[in-house]
């Protein structure tokens, strides 16, 4: 049965994601409304082909707020990367610049708004980051950052990259963690009948050292790893 979920899950959501992709590179200059339709509708596609056909419903504990905060994200599996343009309203992604030279889907995340992370640049790309960080957050588009800069298996604990603190630091937003537990599910070829939950910690406000302000996301991202 597991066999015949995934085998069903690779051919829709894969399939269906050329057609998607495609329509939304066609649409990146358009009417920006049909863009991001087709954005966003790669993203329900997905999470609809997770719950129906993987069996891998999403639960959310906790209620985001409504008000300009910066989302940091537990990232276990390319789950949540995909799911966050569904959990979040009109996210502003600050994504691997990696992702960015993708034939295709670089130049449409570029035109929903995604914010490259290279860090391998210096202080010119940091500041051009931090640019549209700032534009973003005018816009009233929430930010959200996967902290540890990479997926992480189930049940370890990372180092956050030192670009988080900085954009903390800068934004002078509040922080909300938010824990995830998709890996154990997700990151792997056969994909597991077992649902995934988000888990929104407690506001941190701005203003913090470096040290406490790593130490508590820190803390607050992995309350899923058991």
């Amino acid at each position: 049965m597991i066999l015949l979920r995934n085998l069903a899950f690779y051919l829709v959501f894969y399939g269906g994601s050329i057609f998607v992709t495609a329509a939304a590179f066609a649409t990146r200059n358009g009417d920006q409304r049909l863009f991001r339709a087709c954005v966003h509708g790669w993203s329900r596609m997905h999470r609809w082909c997770a719950r129906v056909l993987l069996g891998a419903p999403v639960r959310v504990e906790g209620a985001p707020p409504t008000e300009a905060v910066l989302y940091a994200v537990k990232h276990e599996s390319f789950f949540e990367a995909i799911d966050t343009l569904t959990q979040f309203p009109l996210p502003a992604v600050l994504a691997k610049a990696e992702l960015f030279r993708i034939p295709g889907w670089g130049k449409a995340a570029r035109a929903y708004g995604l914010i490259e992370v290279d860090r391998e640049a210096g202080a010119k790309a940091l500041m051009a980051m931090m640019r549209e960080a700032k534009a973003a957050i005018a816009l009233g588009r929430p930010l959200v950052i996967f902290p540890e800069g990479t997926r992480v298996p189930h049940g370890t604990r990372a180092p956050l990259q030192a670009g988080f603190a900085g954009l903390y630091k800068v934004l002078g937003l509040p922080v909300i963690p938010v824990a995830v537990d998709s890996g154990p599910t997700y990151h792997r070829w056969l994909k597991r009948k077992r649902p995934i939950t988000y888990r929104f910690g407690a506001a941190i406000p701005p203003g913090l050292p470096r040290e406490e302000i790593e130490a508590r996301v820190t803390e607050a991202i992995n309350t899923l790893n058991a």
